[in-house]
């Protein structure tokens, strides 16, 4: 793990708390993922003071599984999570290595599977991807209070 910034008290634009990590893209990096990012929750709750509710950390969680699945899944190689707590909102950022958009699937009740990007889309109050020289970048955002 990596810590990307720390500011004073209260996260703003300014003063953002955030951390990353990168994983290999092996099977084990979905858990891996989610562990990081309860831990890092966490870690603001109780250093910084930022409230984080219950309901935000499964949704992190969730959101965080579904990103890096897609990765893993989808991107050979390597990845990186970037988790950043900003004006009461955390933004989940997996960058990967190919650069196509990933696209939700069109509604399809017998369909088994497949829902991910549908559930991160569902849950987040932002979603967007932005195409990079080396892959793309996942970000959705979650509301850190209930």
């Amino acid at each position: 793990m990596e810590s990307v910034g720390r500011g004073g008290a209260g996260p703003s634009q300014a003063h953002a708390i955030a951390a990353a990590v990168s994983m290999n893209g092996g099977g084990a990096c979905i858990a891996e993922a989610r562990r990081f990012a309860a831990d890092f929750l966490a870690r603001a709750r109780t250093d910084h003071g930022v409230p984080v509710s219950a309901r935000a950390t499964d949704l992190t969680q969730l959101v965080v599984s579904e990103l890096v699945t897609n990765a893993h899944k989808y991107a050979p190689g390597p990845l990186r999570m970037e988790l950043r707590i900003t004006d009461a909102v955390v933004a989940v950022s997996v960058h990967d290595s190919v650069g196509a958009r990933p696209v939700a699937r069109s509604v399809d009740p017998r369909r088994v599977g497949q829902h991910g990007l549908e559930i991160v889309m569902a849950v987040a109050q932002e979603f967007r991807v932005d195409l990079e020289p080396a892959g793309k970048r996942v970000t959705a955002s979650i509301a850190l209070a209930h």
